[in-house]
């Protein structure tokens, strides 16, 4: 499963990218309006740390506004992926967008139709909110499954991307039920090593060694 960092902070961005396991990162309005900084710049900065797939998300929401944005995110780095939303323009625009070699992903995928539909449109990712679903009392990871099974009965390209991640259980249940990716704020993934047998574990070893030798 890949791995895809969900922020605008270039930090953030950095520190990960240090990990070594960085695969790609996800953006969106909210989280480049969070950093205060113009929108197609912090995009190329993005893109000069990061070499996989970042998802440029339009700000429009009619069809011609989606591919006029995204026919200019596509021209800021060869490895942008343009983000629109899954309604029926947006669908459109994906449709237009795959029969110009513009990779996208469909976010805002609620349901599984949505999740269909896009796929056999061409997205290259379409990306099911979990964590929202869960805060409405439902189950988002039930949404994944759904998703992965009518893939794999009809041999669809798209990536599923799974979004809204709240915590390190959804990351593993996402790898268990084979999402292709997982993004992820950092905060997240900075809990991805943590266990406190490992601490404790690290500790013994420590305080033996300096028993036995000083």
């Amino acid at each position: 499963m890949e791995l895809y960092i969900d922020t605008a902070n270039l930090d953030e961005i950095k520190e990960a990218a240090d990990l070594g396991v960085l695969d790609g990162v996800t953006t969106n309005p909210s989280l480049i309006a969070k950093e205060g900084v113009d929108y197609v710049k912090r995009l190329g900065e993005i893109c000069e740390v990061v070499s996989g797939p970042v998802s440029a998300e339009v700000i429009a929401t009619d069809f011609d506004g989606m591919m006029t944005e995204g026919r200019d995110r596509a021209k800021i780095a060869d490895n942008i992926v343009v983000k629109l939303p899954s309604t029926v323009d947006g669908l459109k625009a994906c449709k237009a967008m795959s029969e110009e070699s513009i990779r996208t992903n469909l976010t805002l995928c609620f349901q599984p139709l949505q999740a269909m539909m896009v796929a056999k449109a061409g997205a290259f990712l379409v990306s099911p909110f979990i964590g929202r679903i869960d805060d409405i009392g439902a189950d988002g990871m039930d949404l994944i499954r759904q998703i992965r099974e009518i893939y794999d009965n009809y041999g669809y390209s798209t990536q599923v991307l799974a979004a809204s991640i709240r915590h390190p259980m959804h990351v593993v249940e996402c790898a268990l039920v084979g999402c292709d990716v997982a993004t992820v704020p950092f905060k997240v993934i900075k809990q991805f090593m943590n266990h406190p047998l490992t601490d404790s574990g690290l500790e013994k070893f420590v305080a033996d060694y300096q028993k036995a030798f000083g």
